[in-house]
């Protein structure tokens, strides 16, 4: 490991927990919050992340086939619309290179969850590739 957050920043880490509390706390629909912690990390190569919210995932109850397609939804049929927009709007907003949200990417989104939802997942997902960020820089190991 590169440097431990929690000890070099403590306040900054508590700020992360107490944040990643709220976001949890308004995030009703758990399955699409697992599915895009898990799709986020695997966008952003946090190993960290990405078993210890598979984990969660299963503990919560998702079934292990629906965990090992995540890398691959497109490609399957065993994810609900929402499932997918939800992946849809993680990939879109973890991968913005610079780029807008098109109308279009936020209308996918919109056609399957409300605006609250939508809200509360925009910010897990920020939230997410925050802590991915922290991850991958720290290397936290597996």
């Amino acid at each position: 490991m590169r440097f431990n957050f929690t000890r070099q920043t403590p306040q900054v880490f508590d700020a992360m927990l107490a944040l990643n509390d709220a976001i949890s706390q308004a995030n009703p629909d758990s399955r699409l919050v697992h599915l895009t912690k898990i799709r986020v990390s695997q966008i952003n190569g946090c190993a960290y992340c990405v078993n210890m919210h598979v984990k969660e995932a299963q503990q919560d109850g998702l079934p292990d086939t629906l965990l090992h397609l995540i890398a691959v939804w497109p490609e399957t049929s065993v994810f609900t619309a929402r499932d997918r927009a939800a992946l849809a709007w993680a990939e879109t907003l973890t991968r913005l290179e610079g780029s807008e949200v098109s109308d279009a990417d936020y209308a996918a989104v919109r056609a399957e969850l409300s605006e609250q939802e939508v809200a509360a997942l925009t910010a897990s997902i920020g939230m997410i590739n925050l802590w991915n960020r922290m991850g991958v820089g720290a290397r936290l190991p597996v």
